[in-house]
């Protein structure tokens, strides 16, 4: 800490310069839209249906430092810790969820309550996360006892609020640039309502990683932090790439006015989804299990582009994929197929109408295993057939290299896509980023389903999974070694019910699955039927004349 704690650098800086103009020019527009943002709900989105996670309100900071190019300066981010359940792996600004007590805490100049929690939510967090402290006062006094309080506020004996008032410390709303709200899609099982401000780090202070959440944080130009995202080097979320993209573009009078110029920076859900560049997400509603409620579409290349699982039946969300679509073509981009990593309704269900839509193009062909093929006999009409280890090669300023698996277990024509350089793994069903998969003995089997993921799991140099449900997995063989050791401990505890005398599934399901809702034990029975067939095949069950499982040591 220096002798008086200064939010800013130096008063005349380049940066602060631009904050204050852009401050002062859209003052009266930034209060309207953070006042219009808190009303204007987005039907279906913000206000969340019993099946889609409501959003938890959240600030973030976008830390800036000027550096020898006055009008790039630098922003400081850092990689999401692995154990964290928002988006791990991730490159992010620091932040998080507001608390009631940020409601408490007075702020200059700030317009409003929410705005006051907001801003204190976003200073506290920064110096929580990081131990930089966006406040104005004088420690010179104190700055000892100051540092014992520090570790009173980080083990929770002490509220941010009450470290303020203790040595006499004040925010300043004149200190936090607004620079918009960004709602998380509806597809992820944990969603924000974020509010991210621009405000330039204390010529004094140097971030560092105080706790878990955070890892190999770093300074670097906006223009290299977009470079890294283009090589594939980085993953992050809609709202970084849009800071990045607006900084990178320069620190100009105009620059909030570009911060709000989407309409994802006014709560609008984002639709295009690109962790990894070339590679978009585009979640589709779909009539899918619970606990999901979309289906993701992947649109992958650069100059030349597959769609992978157009899957909504809906009109709406087919004629949005559509548009999406459009917009790509009109890049000078084109679509070489439409590929399937297998036939389920939740996966297919827009297939037709994409068709349809690109027939001005010429017909767009549809690819997949030759056991989707089968199964959508009298369907789709499934053009080409793609085998295991077959390589699908895709043009463009960063050309990709896809590598089919063939990974049957949740269905038996399943594939997974590998893109070895950029280290992406497209699991389909196979892995999703959220919940567990569904194995129904009908058309999928236990053991093809455990050897699949251990055929994922040796793949190399994976560096994310994009599954078919739920956000990017930045933590592949965490997630991987989680599902295999899930499955191999419901097959222990399924084992254990059947010893203890649990003959049917929907008994067994009982001792077992207390852990999950009640509307889902009918998947379940499905989920242990298939554990059976398995521990039958492996011989530590048998199945009597009745129907009725029985553990083998009590067979005769």
């Amino acid at each position: 800490m220096g002798k008086h704690i200064e939010p800013l650098v130096a008063r005349n800086s380049f940066v602060r310069a631009v904050l204050a103009s852009s401050n002062a020019r859209d003052h009266q527009e930034r209060r309207r839209v953070v006042s219009n943002a808190t009303i204007n709900q987005h039907s279906g989105e913000i206000v969340a249906s019993k099946d889609v996670a409501a959003p938890k309100d959240a600030a973030a900071v976008i830390l800036l430092r000027a550096n020898g190019e006055a009008h790039a300066p630098e922003i400081f981010w850092a990689r999401r810790g692995a154990e964290l359940n928002f988006l791990p792996g991730c490159y992010a600004f620091p932040g998080g969820g507001r608390e009631a007590s940020d409601f408490s805490t007075p702020i200059l100049n700030a317009p409003d309550s929410e705005t006051s929690a907001m801003i204190c939510c976003a200073a506290r967090e920064l110096f929580e996360e990081l131990g930089v402290m966006l406040a104005h006062g004088d420690l010179t006094p104190n700055k000892k006892e100051f540092a014992s309080f520090v570790d009173d506020f980080h083990t929770g004996r002490l509220s941010f609020t009450e470290l303020l008032e203790r040595f006499n410390l004040h925010l300043d709303a004149d200190d936090f640039t607004f620079a918009g709200r960004w709602v998380t899609p509806p597809f992820s099982p944990r969603r924000f309502d974020t509010w991210f401000f621009l405000v330039e780090c204390p010529a004094d202070q140097e971030p560092r990683s105080l706790s878990s959440e955070f890892e190999e944080g770093e300074w670097i130009s906006a223009t290299d932090a977009l470079v890294r995202w283009q090589r594939a080097e980085r993953l992050v979320a809609p709202p970084v790439l849009h800071a990045l993209k607006t900084l990178a573009a320069g620190m100009t009078d105009d620059l909030v006015e570009r911060f709000l110029s989407v309409p994802h920076a006014h709560r609008e859900p984002a639709r295009r989804i690109e962790f990894l560049s070339n590679f978009i997400c585009f979640p589709l509603r779909t009539p899918t299990h619970p606990p999901a409620t979309y289906t993701n579409c992947y649109i992958v290349g650069g100059r030349e582009l597959v769609v992978i699982d157009p899957a909504s039946p809906h009109e709406d969300e087919q004629a949005a994929l559509a548009a999406m679509i459009d917009k790509l073509l009109a890049e000078g981009r084109g679509v070489r197929e439409i590929i399937l990593t297998h036939h389920h309704p939740d996966h297919i269900g827009g297939v037709a109408a994409l068709q349809s839509h690109l027939a001005a193009h010429g017909r767009v062909s549809v690819a997949a295993h030759r056991l989707t093929a089968g199964a959508l006999e009298g369907v789709i009409r499934v053009d080409r057939l793609i085998e295991d280890s077959e390589m699908l090669h895709l043009d463009g300023d960063w050309p990709l290299h896809l590598r089919a698996m063939h990974t049957p277990g949740h269905a038996r024509g399943h594939l997974c896509f590998y893109e070895e350089r950029t280290g992406a793994l497209i699991t389909g069903d196979n892995v999703v980023g959220f919940g567990s998969v569904l194995i129904d003995p009908r058309e999928g089997d236990m053991r093809d389903y455990l050897e699949s993921l251990r055929k994922l799991r040796a793949l190399p140099h994976v560096s994310v999974l994009l599954g078919g449900h739920g956000p990017v997995v930045g933590t592949p063989y965490a997630k991987i070694d989680e599902y295999i050791a899930h499955r191999l401990e419901r097959e222990r505890s399924i084992l254990a019910a059947v010893e203890m005398g649990a003959s049917e599934p929907a008994e067994i399901v009982a001792r077992v699955y207390t852990d999950v809702p009640s509307r889902t034990h009918q998947m379940a029975e499905s989920a242990v039927i298939s554990h059976l067939q398995k521990l039958e095949t492996d011989g530590f069950v048998a199945r009597g004349k009745d129907g009725r499982y029985i553990y083998t040591a009590l067979a005769t």
